[in-house]
């Protein structure tokens, strides 16, 4: 495959189908000697996690595995990491996997050396300040999925288990030091995790695209990745095997997470209460509520989308590409209403309250309230 790169934005990325395998260098230029992969239960027993660990013991770098994570990960999770950590006497983490492994895989390195609880690290005003950032472990980042983008990102989603509430957690050197993204990873996923996680990527851009922040950097990430995914995600949906349509949707994840840097909106604010409360893959939470706040949002964001829909090919302007955004999700399989995810028309106040303390708040083009949440969720329901 000639898709192959070696690329330092927005951190050490070695891209190419086959560079697993220089996951011992990886470690090394981090300084590590006893790493510990943490990823999900569901990856733990497959042969793509066997074989790196097998990469790993044949370096001499051990076979340390930690994969008590949940789709959502919480922080008894992570309290279950960090004293794996500990007790296996490790030196920095591998996060490998989804967004599940890798988020918590981030947030192991990351508390391994804290003394205070994770949630006085939210992503809020300069909280990241409190942590003690020469206790922060090494990272190594490994995708086996196109979607979330966290291995280019500083931050992970952990949930409190007590309050069913999705926190950020940031900090600047959760940002991994090398990343590993290696196509031949995701060849094994199912179509509905390829869709899932495809349309996470493809929200990410939308949203970016659609924050009224200043960043015009973000701005042009956003929408070439929209296209990536636009052209490629119907490729790696309908032949799991084709590494190119593998490879570019790669790319699209780690843009779209890039580019978020500009900010997000309702859709996340939503999902994440959503994925919380009900437990639903997060990817495609975004994708069914992605219809209702295009429409929502359609007095701040039309004119923008009227030039993107030409750069992507979509005839009709913001009109065309919202009816775009409803064919494709059809195409991919995802329900058309959260009622097919599980969500309840009971839950929406608690919801409600989730949704207007979200980070993601902040970046959406029209103001929020509980008022406007509430008639989005209805929307959406």
């Amino acid at each position: 495959m000639s898709l192959v790169g070696n690329w330092s934005y927005p951190t050490n990325i070695k891209f190419g189908a086959g560079r697993i395998k220089e996951l011992p260098e990886a470690c090394a230029a981090l300084g590590m000697k006893k790493p510990l992969l943490v990823t999900d239960r569901g990856l733990a027993d497959l042969p793509i996690t066997k074989e790196t660990l097998n990469i790993l013991d044949a370096a001499g770098l051990g076979r340390g595995l930690f994969s008590n994570v949940d789709p959502n990960p919480n922080e008894t999770n992570l309290d279950a990491g960090v004293a794996a950590y500990k007790a296996g006497g490790h030196d920095g983490v591998i996060a490998f996997g989804g967004g599940s492994g890798l988020d918590l895989g981030k947030m192991v390195a990351f508390m391994a050396g804290q003394t205070r609880p994770v949630w006085d690290f939210e992503d809020i005003g300069d909280w990241w300040t409190r942590a003690e950032a020469d206790a922060i472990a090494p990272i190594v980042a490994v995708p086996t999925t196109a979607g979330t983008g966290s291995e280019v990102g500083r931050a992970s989603v952990i949930t409190n288990s007590e309050t069913h509430a999705k926190k950020i957690i940031f900090h600047p050197k959760v940002l991994p030091g090398v990343v590993i993204c290696d196509p031949e990873l995701t060849v094994g996923m199912p179509q509905f995790i390829t869709a899932g996680t495809g349309l996470d990527a493809f929200a990410h851009c939308v949203e970016a695209f659609s924050s009224p922040h200043y960043h015009p950097m973000s701005q042009g990430i956003a929408l070439e990745g929209m296209r990536l995914v636009k052209e490629y995600l119907p490729r790696a949906y309908a032949d799991g095997s084709d590494i190119e349509a593998r490879a570019q949707m790669m790319s699209a994840a780690a843009m779209g997470a890039t580019a978020f840097m500009k900010g997000l909106g309702a859709i996340h604010a939503m999902s994440h209460p959503i994925g919380a409360v009900f437990n639903t893959h997060h990817g495609t939470t975004n994708a069914v509520c992605m219809p209702a706040v295009l429409e929502f949002n359609a007095p701040a964001i039309a004119d923008r989308f009227n030039s993107a829909a030409a750069y992507l090919g979509i005839s009709g302007g913001f009109d065309g590409f919202r009816a775009f955004v409803q064919d494709f999700n059809d195409s991919l399989g995802i329900p058309r209403k959260l009622g097919d995810l599980g969500v309840t028309q009971n839950a929406i106040p608690e919801l409600v309250k989730g949704a207007i303390i979200d980070p993601s708040c902040g970046g959406n083009p029209v103001k929020l309230t509980e008022d406007n949440l509430s008639t989005l969720f209805q929307a959406a329901l």
